[in-house]
Formats: structure tokens, sequence, C-alpha cells
């Protein structure tokens, strides 16, 4: 009961801040939903034992007894992630292959390397000592773009379709790289021995990432199948549910990663269920379904990353080392877009506005505060979530607010038109 009366307080919470979010600030919905969370938190924080202690007291207990790590990782990111994947049209995904798949490995290994050696080298110069492999771990899981609080905001931004699905293809794969390198720095920093071999590292992530999206895609093709044969709209969300914590559970059991078993089951159930033209009905139920548990859950989800200031002691005095984490974090995005943009403009050309699209809205969200919050307490451990916040915040109020007026459709298509003319006359 006590998971029930969190999880009700929660959404009575975010349906309040919706609400209010929707009368005054008129911010999309997420971003309003978390900057009301955050200015409650600062106000409980610096007033709320002295003039509100209960509130205070309870909503402290109510964020301390969620373990957001599990809730997010273990819950909410599946469904969030499959209804992702289940919008996502393969073939506009097939076309932009090759930058997905850079982008979500090399470009996250990349950052990590640059985020690392720049906190390490500079927060000393704001007098805070983080050893080499803290530093490290913070570039590995700050690294990967956060693809729930992406796919909220590229909704507001009217970019390309070309452009929508790199950078949502990103954010929806790079989460298995980036789990295996935050991994196996993790458990460097906690003294555990690591065979970093090549075949070592290779074997794991074949497992992690290939094993998820394996079973995902074998999910969507017996649950497709299954929903073939009974072409009706209550089953048909009862099947998509089945798949989402079925799923989920036989990937925990054998070990690989449930976020990209879900991802490939969405994509795999999205695209094949409309090419065998389910009953319109049908398709419109579970297109609506999926739609709702996203707001919903994105909803809650960000009033967890607004709250999450309560359980961080003494943020003010990482504020300037979070401004310095912010500066090298978006940086080490430009040098891991940009790098791998030039490797392929041998296949793909990307304009300058593209390019600035890509690092911009490249947003940190849920997922890097949950793998923050999976490190083990000790010295170092506060001082990274306090950073990791910092940079999550900026990322999502600041970019995700701004995307919209950064992704130029017009400039993009002009740039795009003479990229065009000068590879066709290039190649005459």
């Amino acid at each position: 009961m006590e998971l029930y009366y969190s999880f009700s307080a929660l959404i009575v919470l975010a349906s309040i801040f919706s609400y209010l979010n929707y009368r005054f600030l008129k911010l999309p919905s997420t971003i309003g939903i978390m900057v009301i969370a955050i200015v409650v938190s600062i106000f409980l924080v610096s007033f709320g034992e002295t003039v509100l202690p209960r509130t205070f007291g309870h909503l402290n207990k109510l964020m301390i007894s969620i373990d957001f790590t599990e809730v997010l990782m273990g819950a909410m990111l599946n469904f969030l992630l499959f209804a992702g994947g289940i919008h996502i049209n393969i073939d506009d995904l097939k076309e932009q292959f090759w930058p997905v798949v850079i982008f979500s490995t090399a470009g996250v290994v990349i950052s990590t390397f640059v985020v690392g050696f720049g906190v390490y080298y500079l927060l000393p110069l704001v007098g805070l000592q983080l050893p080499f492999i803290y530093c490290l771990l913070f570039g590995a899981l700050i690294s990967p773009t956060d693809p729930v609080a992406v796919l909220s905001i590229l909704k507001q931004a009217n970019v390309s379709k070309a452009l929508e699905t790199k950078v949502a293809g990103e954010s929806l794969f790079n989460d298995g790289m980036a789990v295996v390198v935050f991994t196996v720095v993790l458990q460097l920093a906690i003294g555990n021995e690591v065979d970093l071999g090549v075949e070592s590292i290779g074997l794991l992530l074949l497992k992690e990432a290939g094993g998820g999206l394996l079973l995902g895609v074998v999910l969507g093709w017996i649950t497709s199948r299954l929903m073939r044969e009974v072409d009706d709209y209550i089953i048909s969300v009862l099947v998509t549910l089945s798949v989402v914590m079925g799923g989920y559970l036989i990937a925990r059991q054998m070990h690989i990663s449930g976020p990209l078993t879900m991802v490939a089951a969405g994509l795999f159930m999205g695209n094949f269920n409309m090419k065998f033209k389910m009953k319109s009905v049908t398709q419109d139920y579970l297109i609506k379904f999926w739609e709702l548990i996203d707001e919903i859950l994105n909803a809650v989800l960000f009033l967890f990353i607004g709250f999450e200031l309560l359980m961080i002691k003494d943020l003010r005095h990482f504020m300037i080392p979070g401004a310095l984490a912010i500066v090298v974090v978006l940086l080490a995005r430009f040098i891991s877009i940009w790098g791998p943009t030039k490797f392929m403009s041998f296949k793909t050309r990307f304009s300058p506005q593209t390019v600035k699209v890509l690092v911009w809205g490249g947003i940190r969200g849920g997922v890097s505060i949950a793998l923050a919050l999976s490190i083990p307490k000790n010295e170092y451990s506060t001082i990274v979530l306090s950073i990791t916040y910092c940079v999550v915040v900026f990322s999502i109020i600041v970019q995700g607010l701004t995307i919209a007026k950064v992704a130029n459709p017009n400039k993009i298509a002009k740039e795009e038109e003479e990229l065009e003319s000068v590879a066709s006359n290039t190649t005459k």
C-alpha cells in the first residue's frame, strides 16, 4: 500500500502542477511541471522546516521512500520507450541508419572521455577535487541524451522529419552503449576488478545491446502475429501492455538491456501493425492509449526530477561547479557530433544548421539522474549527483525551451538544398 500512496500523491501533484502551468506559465507541459516542482522544492528547502514543517516532512519522506533509479529504469522508462518506438517510422529510421548508429555509439564514447578530462582539469579551478575515475563516471552518465526528454520536447519543435529521426533515433538507441560504459567505469570506481580487454567489453556490449534488440524483435513479431489474428482494440491494448511488462521481466532475467528491448519491440509492432491495416478503431484506440500513457508518465517523471532537489543537500555550494560542468558537457556534445559528421561526410553531408540542432537537441534528463543515484554513497557521489542535477535542469529548461528557435526549418532546408547542389555538381 505504501507504493500506492506514493504514486497517488505524485499523480495528484502532477495534475495540480499541470493545471497551474496550463493556466499561468503556459510552458510545454513537462517543462512547466518540472519548473513548478523546482520552485516548490526551493521554497521548502529554504523555509519549509519553519513555515510548513508537516508538508516539508511529508514530501521529504515521499522522495526518500521512492527508489528513483528502480522506478525509472525498471518501470517507467520501459513504457516511455515503447511509446516512443511505436510512433517512429522504420523507413525514416533506415534512411538515417548510419548517423543514428554512429552518434549513439562512438558519440557516447567520445563525449564520455571529453567530459571526463574536462571536468577533471577544470573543477580544481573552483576548489573542487574529484578523482579522474569519478570524472569519467560523470562523463558516462551525462553523455547519453535522454529519450524521454528528447521525444517530449521534439514534439514542440517544428523540425524536418529527417532531422527529427536523427535526434530521436540517437536518443532511443544510445542507452545500450551508455549503460555498458557506465557499468564498466562504476566497477572500476568502486574497486572491482574488470577485464578492460576489447574482446570482453565487446562481448558485454553484444550481450547487453544486441540481446536486448533481438529479444525486442522476437517479442514484437510474436505479439504482432497474435494481434493480426484478433483485430480487437481491448486485446490489442492488453497485448502491448504484456509486451512492456513481461518483456522487461524477461530482459532482467537474461541480464540484457530492457530499454533496447522496449525500443525494438515498439518499432517492430508500430510498423508491422500498420502494414496489415488493422481496423481504424483498433488503431485509433491503440495510438491514443499509448499517447495517454506517455503524457501521464512524462508528467510524473518531470515532477520527480523537480522534487529530486529535496534529496540534494547544500546544492547552492555546487552551483559554480555545476555551471562549469554545463559548459564542458555542451563542448563535449559539440565534439561528439561535429567529429562523426566529418567522418560521415563521404556518405552523408550535414549542414551547419543541422549540426547546431543536433548539438542543442542533445537534452539530458531522468536517465542521467537515475544513473547518478545508483552510485554507492560515498564522499564523491554527492558531488556527481549535484553537478548532474545542474546539467539536467539547464538542459531541460534552457535547451528544451529554445530548441524550437534554434531549429529553423527554412534555414535547414535552404542549407541542405545548397549541399545537394554542390554534391550533384561534384559528381558531374
